[in-house]
């Protein structure tokens, strides 16, 4: 069986992050299967989702990453041709990938105790973001 659910967030951009993990498992429970894998999708080339220990001290540390890899001071093409300035949103939201799929068994996500499901914003202004959440499984 394959379930379609929505999560609808205000995001700021500039790596604005989101912990998602408990509309995540919410969907997963309100599926009512008991286990498959469930696979978050943003639908945005300047957005991306990974998982973390979601704690200001890794944010902070995952932010420098980003601004050390992917500066939005370094010159992008991507600018050059539309002169929008989030050439860097782009190069980092293709760094994480706009997907993750975790598995679930007894309609519990399979997470580590430290690590939750992370939505970032890497764009350079504020948008309405609306995340597919599949489900499958039985």
């Amino acid at each position: 069986m394959v379930i379609t659910r929505h999560i609808e967030l205000h995001a700021d951009g500039h790596a604005d992050m989101h912990n998602i993990t408990r509309d995540v498992a919410m969907h997963v429970r309100e599926s009512g299967l008991g286990a498959g894998i469930v696979t978050v999708f943003t639908p945005s080339a300047t957005s991306a989702l990974t998982t973390i220990e979601y704690e200001s001290g890794a944010l902070a540390d995952f932010e420098r990453l980003f601004d050390e890899v992917a500066s939005p001071d370094r010159p992008y093409e991507h600018n050059q041709r539309w002169h929008d300035g989030n050439g860097h949103s782009h190069a980092r939201a293709a760094l994480l990938g706009p997907s993750i799929t975790v598995p679930f068994v007894e309609g519990e996500l399979t997470l580590g105790t430290w690590q939750q499901v992370l939505f970032v914003d890497f764009d350079v202004r504020a948008r309405r973001r609306r995340l597919v959440v599949q489900i499958m499984g039985e």
